[in-house]
């Protein structure tokens, strides 16, 4: 498992980096401030990353919250600071374990391991939404489709859907992306 260290503490950090060695998890270069984070986990492809801070700045939940958004990984951030709101906005941010006063080399290994799980168990969940949200606007189309047949043609709408799957089967295509083609060519219509 490759690790990335974040260190943005004037601390040195070289007791982590010993003690994830010993656990086995290959370290990554070491990054020295969270600016350079999104850029570090893009070109290292870590599995996980750590970051030692005193307290989280607004820079570094925007570096959490940018990494989050284009290349998604585990977090694990030790802090100095346990505000409840801070909390949350990390956690917002896309933190998966915040750790305050507490970066003992022995709790690393089940600390990383619940990030982990977490984090699969957030990517699965929103897997599963986004395929619930593509389901529902695919049937938004397909009924939007149907009224239009309904309307120019005058089909009912067991005819309509009936004629979209057809359409679908002949084009080997999908029903969704046929609607989508009914509704552009309507709208170019007018």
């Amino acid at each position: 498992m490759r690790v990335l260290l974040v260190n943005d503490t004037e601390k040195p950090i070289g007791e982590l980096r010993q003690a994830l060695l010993a656990a086995g998890y290959e370290v990554l270069d070491e990054v020295a401030a969270t600016g350079a984070m999104l850029k570090a986990v893009e070109s290292q492809q870590p599995d996980v990353v750590v970051i030692d801070v005193d307290s989280p700045s607004r820079d570094t939940l925007e570096q959490l919250a940018l990494m989050h958004r284009h290349a998604p990984r585990p977090v694990v951030m030790f802090s100095a600071d346990g505000d409840d709101q801070l909390i949350s906005a990390v956690v917002e941010a896309g933190v998966t374990t915040y750790v305050v006063d507490g970066l003992a080399p022995a709790r690393l290994t089940p600390i990383i391991q619940v990030a982990l799980a977490r984090f699969r168990q957030q990517s699965n969940m929103q897997r599963a939404l986004q395929d619930v949200q593509q389901r529902l606007d695919d049937r938004k189309l397909v009924d939007r489709a149907k009224g239009l047949l309904m309307q120019k043609r005058g089909m009912n709408e067991a005819e309509a859907y009936a004629a979209l799957r057809q359409q679908a089967m002949k084009q080997g295509a999908k029903l969704a992306d046929v609607a989508r083609r009914i509704i552009d060519m309507a709208d170019l219509l007018g």
